[in-house]
């Protein structure tokens, strides 16, 4: 079930598939609150046979927070493989611009994902950088779109390394673990503290993001 619109997701799946559809999935979102909606609109569709699977990063915690919810099964993934406790990258896609026409030189028009749920998303391509205080210390990540500020322009992350199929960049494996060993003096002690949850970088906003 995609979080942008759920209900209208559920009534698609129901109308294609039939009240014999055989599951839903939610993957995101308020797992609780979304479960019970989803349950109770299933049966009104008449596809009360119909179970839902439950997944979003689930450790046992979470699992057992949603022992009140109308859910058949879960799908645990990341914490099964790496084990809680042990960080890990969560990715998600998103479609942040597109071409105007099929011509390689065409410009890209920012796209942004449409809700009818009130989830918004921000169209355009994005830059992130790493802002420094005073002392030289990390002090947040700034996410934004259009002109990257000068107070950043030297601390941006990306790198541009594929562009038009071709790789536009290598380097040797030393070279990454240097920038990796740089990177990481100038987080704050507080980054050492390996606890679930930690966070040591402070929201920053920047054009048009949060």
């Amino acid at each position: 079930m995609d979080t942008y619109d759920v209900t209208e997701a559920v009534r698609t799946a129901v109308e294609v598939a039939g009240p014999d559809l055989g599951a839903v999935r939610i993957d995101s979102g308020d797992l609780l609150l979304v479960a019970h909606r989803v349950r109770q609109q299933l049966d009104e569709l008449g596809a009360t046979k119909t179970k839902i699977v439950v997944t979003s990063d689930l450790d046992e915690y979470a699992i057992a927070s949603l022992a009140a919810a109308p859910v058949d099964a879960y799908g645990v993934g990341t914490q099964l493989v790496t084990g809680s406790g042990h960080p890990t990258a969560s990715m998600v896609y998103k479609l942040v611009a597109r071409a105007e026409s099929a011509d390689p030189q065409a410009p890209l028009v920012p796209v942004a994902k449409k809700s009818s749920g009130g989830k918004t998303s921000v169209g355009g391509r994005k830059w992130a950088a790493r802002r420094l205080d005073a002392d030289g210390t990390a002090e947040a990540e700034v996410v934004g779109t259009g002109p990257v500020p000068a107070g950043l322009a030297d601390r941006q992350l990306l790198v541009e390394l594929i562009k038009g199929g071709e790789a536009v960049a290598r380097e040797p494996l030393d070279a990454a673990r240097d920038r990796h060993i740089a990177a990481r003096a100038n987080l704050p002690l507080s980054a050492t503290q390996l606890s679930e949850g930690n966070r040591f970088f402070r929201r920053s906003t920047s054009t048009g993001l949060g």
